[in-house]
């Protein structure tokens, strides 16, 4: 069973469209797969055709010990089973702050469930605060969606930091996969010049293929499915496809670390 964080304290950035697409494309390559939303907003949540406003049971009970991940895990419409969120997320992040172990507390929540599943795929908040800590702490891997403009990547350093911190005092051997380009067009220059200054800048992998800028991305969660599930044959579809493959053939072994 293989854990990944997919994180970046920017918003807007495809985060929730990338678990989501990614998980879907995993699935339908026969594995088994658990999401996992540790976003207050809960749009994994919502993009999954699950309404957060109806839960009783959220990753948020998990995290403050009160049940046990199989309480709240749902098994969505693409075939990906869910541990959900909702607001209340925001009021267990703040108790979780004067809780002991609190960065270890997914963890420990997850490796309760681990042997169902081949892959974990977790949806990081857009802040670097006690959740995404608690994902680095949780995941062997974590991956950096990027959408490919200057100002994008101008905050990749400080998560670069916090990812050293985790490996340094909590988690020595996570991995980072790379920064995955999104919302990307690559007819223009611009777009190539951001992808190879972060190469040179940060010293990280390019995880390719790099995922097409498209209004189908915006679609699927108005109908609560993956993209791979709205529109089957689009390059955006086929792109994460490429991607999943390329986590399959490649294994936790071979990740690259980075710098």
């Amino acid at each position: 069973m293989t854990t990944i964080a997919v994180a970046n304290q920017k918003g807007g950035v495809a985060k929730t469209t990338t678990v989501v697409s990614l998980g879907a494309a995993l699935a339908e390559l026969k594995q088994r797969v658990l999401l996992v939303d540790v976003d207050p907003q809960g749009s994994l949540t919502f993009s999954l055709g699950i309404d957060p406003e109806d839960l009783d049971v959220t990753v948020a009970e998990v995290l403050l010990g009160t049940k046990q991940a199989d309480d709240a895990i749902v098994i969505t419409d693409d075939g990906m089973h869910l541990l959900p969120a909702n607001i209340t997320l925001t009021q267990a992040e703040e108790s979780l702050l004067g809780r002991t172990g609190r960065e270890q507390r997914l963890r420990v929540a997850l490796d309760k469930v681990a042997d169902d599943y081949d892959w974990i795929v977790i949806d990081c908040p857009p802040t670097l605060g006690v959740l995404t800590v608690g994902a680095l702490s949780a995941a062997h891997q974590v991956l950096i969606p990027l959408q490919a403009e200057t100002l994008s990547h101008r905050g990749v350093g400080q998560l670069l930091d916090t990812i050293h911190d985790v490996r340094q005092f909590i988690n020595p051997s996570l991995h980072i996969l790379g920064v995955l380009p999104t919302m990307y067009d690559g007819r223009t220059k611009h777009a190539q010049n951001v992808l190879a200054a972060i190469e040179e800048t940060y010293g990280l992998p390019v995880v390719l293929p790099a995922i097409p800028k498209t209004i189908k991305f915006a679609e699927a969660p108005a109908i609560g499915r993956s993209v791979l599930s709205t529109a089957r044959n689009h390059k955006g579809a086929q792109a994460y496809r490429d991607v999943a493959a390329g986590l399959l053939s490649s294994g936790p072994t071979k990740a690259t670390t980075g710098t």
